[in-house]
């Protein structure tokens, strides 16, 4: 349903903290041109444990009318208590983004058999394509791959986002899925292993990166996904340092200081996150100069 390289957009902010609608609608037509396979908003990138879900929603809208049906947008509408997801994914179905993107519960650490009734609730509810999202170091819970093959049994549960580090995942949670009769596509949530992810059956990337060199990424993922390995380890061989660095600091922070340094949006980050520390700038710009020598095919 969904594939290549897909977005984590980061949430541009004004200097006052309030979200900046014409820097996000900017980001949204750049992606677009730059050949960004689809945006996912307001997911952990775009600082959604930050913002209000007022904001939440006008954000998951805003970027909905500004791509208008162009690519597709996947609202991030997890939260931790069930009955907020559903009402976060009911918004993102009221303002017709394509799907909804459900990180695990995090904080409250449910057992599986938890994580199992947390999603179907919310599949029970809404009807509306959903794509797990499994990201241990961020929410101390794994999502195991028996758990994602039990819910992919569920139609209207599509895709996972597949963060644990584990590249191994990849290939365990389609054959799972294959013994139950049960279809799902796995996305890499890493991208610095979402190469070798698509090696053995990921569709694409959720991506960091693509938020810096969207057309970088885009041509890797498409270049992987027609079964051309060599053309895209080529490609990705220029990303590596930027996939390491943007994590120098917890993420988003590099990749808005990034941004922000090539004038695409201004320098806010919303607290308990705060401004990328001076001594990384340097290094941060180096790897955008490395990964500006990616043997990119020219923009269509």
């Amino acid at each position: 349903m969904f594939h290549g390289s897909m977005v984590a957009l980061i949430t541009p902010m004004n200097p006052g903290g309030a979200v900046d609608d014409r820097a996000l609608r900017d980001l949204v037509e750049w992606h677009i041109a730059e050949g960004t396979h689809a945006i996912v908003a307001v997911g952990t990138t775009g600082e959604s444990a930050t913002l209000t879900v007022k904001e939440h929603v006008a954000v998951i809208r805003a970027v909905v009318e500004q791509v208008r049906g162009r690519i597709p947008v996947i609202a991030g509408t997890g939260a931790n208590a069930t009955a907020e997801a559903i009402e976060l994914t009911r918004a993102a179905m009221e303002a017709q983004a394509d799907a909804a993107l459900l990180v695990s519960p995090y904080y409250n650490k449910p057992t599986q058999e938890g994580l199992f009734q947390h999603y179907s609730a919310i599949a029970d509810a809404c009807h509306f394509p959903i794509i797990l999202y499994n990201v241990p170091g961020r929410t101390s819970g794994d999502l195991l791959p028996e758990t994602v093959a039990q819910l992919a049994e569920r139609p209207c549960i599509v895709g996972v986002k597949e963060a644990s580090g584990k590249v191994d995942r990849v290939a365990e949670i389609l054959h799972l899925c294959a013994t139950r009769n049960a279809s799902i596509e796995v996305y890499s949530g890493d991208d610095g292993a979402a190469l070798a992810a698509m090696a053995i059956g990921a569709r694409g990337v959720i991506s960091v990166t693509a938020n810096i060199v969207p057309r970088a990424m885009a041509q890797m993922t498409s270049a992987a996904l027609d079964g051309d390995f060599a053309r895209a380890r080529r490609i990705n061989d220029a990303l590596v340092p930027l996939h390491r660095d943007l994590f120098a600091e917890s993420n988003p922070i590099p990749a808005k200081w990034l941004l922000a340094d090539q004038q695409r949006v201004g320098p806010s980050i919303r607290l308990p996150l705060t401004p990328l520390s001076e001594s990384l700038h340097a290094r941060l710009r180096a790897a955008l100069e490395y990964a500006n020598n990616a043997p990119l095919s020219p923009a269509s």
